[in-house]
């Protein structure tokens, strides 16, 4: 196609200032972005036509429900050159000062949050068009007044356990310590897990729209408890592909987090208590001065209401969440168990936050009574 003057004629390309090669530069907020874009004719000794050649940063959130929605929340345009021709392989340097880029990057299942700068060598048929996508870590200090968390659940006359967290908000690369103590037990438990749930909703009101991914399960029992029990729990999140939580991001999204207890039954019917937790990034990034990094390789101009059967838990969303487990729906030995718990004072510190759940329930991840089967996929 190239010579019928259709193909793209050129080949462009994106450099960063002190890139290291990385296919995601990282880029941490407020910093400079220096570089120089370089373009080369396809055809050696014959000069490219071009209506001028710009340089772009950009944020975007893709949303992918039913169709692909895009929303532009950063937006800096910089004209490089001219109209013009090019007759040889040029460069043209480039810079934004101290770019904002107030969320961080997230690649999720339904959603993508997107930094990028895009180059254009526009022509009269078809542009050239080059993009180096950017990585943005927006680390956060660590959260005061974290407590513990304790939850009771028990079915009448079957089951009745307390669980405790050691606290509800964790950084990426932290170890969630807990226990399960049992205080009666009279269902035939075959095993016992600890599932790492991410919620994505998109939009908000009643256009809101949740979707549900399990990114891990770990299992912590295999084999019937007895009266009297106590489990612990050691569960390492370095090794999981986990983000900060992230709340109405732009009024587009947000990303939640939620630590699901599972019990399954030998007759495979499952038990769940669910319970929110807060991610944070853990860490500063080293900012350096680009305009003074940038001299020694090229010069760079300077340039310008829940349902009543839930129990709210506070959290950073200010949502309430659902505390459940599942049980079959026509099991009638559903009831409240006692707000009071069983345990001593020297079981359980003064400082824990208890919040107590009202009943074992069939399974539910926020859906309507009637559709209160559906598991977590």
């Amino acid at each position: 196609m190239d010579f019928l003057g259709l193909g793209p004629g050129a080949d462009v390309d994106i450099q960063l200032v002190d890139w290291d090669g990385r296919s995601r530069p990282l880029c941490p907020d407020g910093e400079t972005l220096a570089g120089r874009i370089r373009v080369r004719p396809r055809r050696p000794g014959q000069s490219l036509q071009h209506n001028g050649l710009k340089v772009e940063f950009l944020g975007l959130i893709e949303i992918f429900h039913e169709r692909i929605n895009t929303h532009e929340f950063v937006s800096l345009v910089k004209e490089l050159a001219p109209p013009g021709k090019i007759s040889q392989p040029m460069s043209f340097d480039f810079e934004f000062n101290h770019v904002e880029k107030p969320y961080e990057s997230y690649m999720g299942q339904n959603i993508h949050l997107r930094y990028f700068l895009r180059a254009t060598l526009r022509r009269r048929l078809s542009d050239v068009v080059q993009e180096l996508e950017l990585q943005v870590l927006r680390p956060s200090s660590q959260p005061e007044l974290v407590k513990p968390i304790r939850m009771e659940v028990g079915i009448e006359d079957c089951l009745h356990i307390e669980f405790e967290y050691d606290k509800s908000k964790y950084h990426l690369k932290d170890v969630i310590v807990g226990k399960i103590y049992f205080q009666l037990v009279r269902i035939k438990v075959r095993y016992m897990e600890l599932d790492i749930i991410r919620r994505e909703t998109m939009g908000s009101g009643p256009n809101a729209f949740d979707d549900h991914d399990t990114l891990a399960k770990y299992e912590i029992m295999d084999g019937a408890p007895v009266r009297g029990e106590s489990i612990p729990i050691r569960l390492f999140l370095g090794g999981y592909p986990l983000a900060p939580t992230m709340c109405d991001v732009n009024r587009k999204f947000s990303v939640r987090y939620f630590l699901n207890l599972v019990l399954i039954d030998e007759e495979e019917r499952r038990y769940f208590k669910q319970q929110e937790i807060t991610l944070w990034r853990k860490g500063d990034i080293v900012r350096r001065s680009v305009s003074h990094v940038a001299a020694p390789r090229f010069s760079v101009p300077q340039l310008s209401t829940a349902p009543a059967y839930m129990t709210n838990v506070t959290d950073s969303c200010t949502t309430p969440t659902t505390c459940v487990m599942a049980t079959p729906a026509s099991d009638p030995k559903m009831t409240a168990i006692s707000n009071e718990t069983t345990a001593s004072e020297t079981d359980w510190p003064n400082n824990i936050a208890t919040v107590t759940a009202p009943n074992l329930t069939p399974e539910d991840t926020g859906n309507p009574i009637e559709e209160q089967e559906r598991e977590i996929s």
